[in-house]
């Protein structure tokens, strides 16, 4: 274990975002289209995410790719010819909606050779981290910006030092979807975590508190990844390694979130997303709402 395992005062500056999987239950449409950036309304998943990092204070960012997904990095790039025609057209709100992305933070990339796990993903990062407290930030799902969570885990895990979690109350037959929580008395909306379980059957499982996805990990989580077995599914368990650190003397808290989660994991989620998040804008939501309502009165049938 390396010395500033515990360390409290130092703060999470970095993000590692893990987007190298295949995503097969949204095939075909992400053979060609990461799952990332499958859009929402008019912004991919990932934006909300980095907008989440950058919101937070994070602006350097570590997304962990596969074969095929080069079109995550380009969605941050500049585009001087987009740029360019929208400038000349006047459209000057969608002009800074385009140059936004390249400003949010510093975008990095490592490639994962093989989809070995969400642990495996995360060591990954290891040369870019350092020996620094970093935030996990997973690819596929995020919180409203008017209710955000990055912050007060950063600040929580400054204080501590360790291991600080996001979690959140799932339905006791979801149990075997999640890593699980056992925790102490909840205070102030910080739970102290004595255990953790990969993916137990509901009769197994310590609570109903599911780890979701955001978590601000010291740099000694490396160390024990490189130790961990593949687990469920045969992968290696980010949860594994945690719950090593756990058993090794390493505090782990965590902040139960309750407020709304976007998960666009799968097809239902992701169209609950952008349904919800549509039925919000300004500029549409009110035609929107009115047309969903007359569709679903008429029996959805279009």
């Amino acid at each position: 274990m390396t010395s500033n395992a515990h360390e409290s005062g130092r703060r999470a500056v970095k993000a590692v975002i893990p987007a190298a999987g295949l995503a097969t239950r949204f095939l075909p449409a992400t053979k060609a289209v990461p799952k990332e950036l499958l859009p929402v309304v008019d912004r991919p998943v990932l934006q909300y995410i980095v907008e989440e990092a950058a919101a937070a204070g994070i602006t350097d960012v570590l997304l962990v790719t596969g074969r095929g997904k080069t079109s995550m990095v380009d969605h941050f790039d500049r585009r001087p010819d987009v740029e360019d025609r929208l400038e000349k057209k006047g459209d000057h709100e969608r002009l800074a909606a385009v140059r936004r992305t390249s400003e949010l933070a510093d975008i990095y990339t490592v490639r994962q050779g093989e989809a070995l796990g969400l642990g495996h993903a995360v060591g990954t990062a290891a040369s870019h981290i350092g020996d620094q407290p970093f935030a996990v930030l997973l690819g596929d799902e995020f919180v409203e910006p008017d209710k955000p969570l990055l912050p007060d885990m950063i600040d929580l895990q400054a204080r501590t030092g360790g291991i600080v979690l996001a979690l959140g109350e799932v339905k006791p037959e979801e149990t075997s979807r999640y890593g699980i929580a056992a925790v102490s008395a909840e205070n102030d909306g910080v739970v102290e975590v004595t255990g953790l379980v990969e993916k137990p059957a509901p009769e197994e499982a310590p609570s109903n508190l599911a780890v979701l996805g955001r978590y601000i990990l010291p740099a000694s989580i490396f160390e024990a990844i490189k130790d961990t077995k593949p687990g469920s599914g045969g992968e290696i368990q980010l949860t594994d390694a945690m719950a090593q650190l756990l058993a090794d003397g390493v505090p782990v808290h965590a902040i139960v979130y309750r407020g709304h989660r976007y998960d666009t994991g799968m097809p239902l989620g992701y169209l609950q997303t952008v349904v919800m998040l549509a039925a919000k804008r300004d500029d549409l939501g009110e035609e929107f709402r009115s047309w969903l309502a007359e569709f679903v009165a008429g029996g959805a049938r279009g």
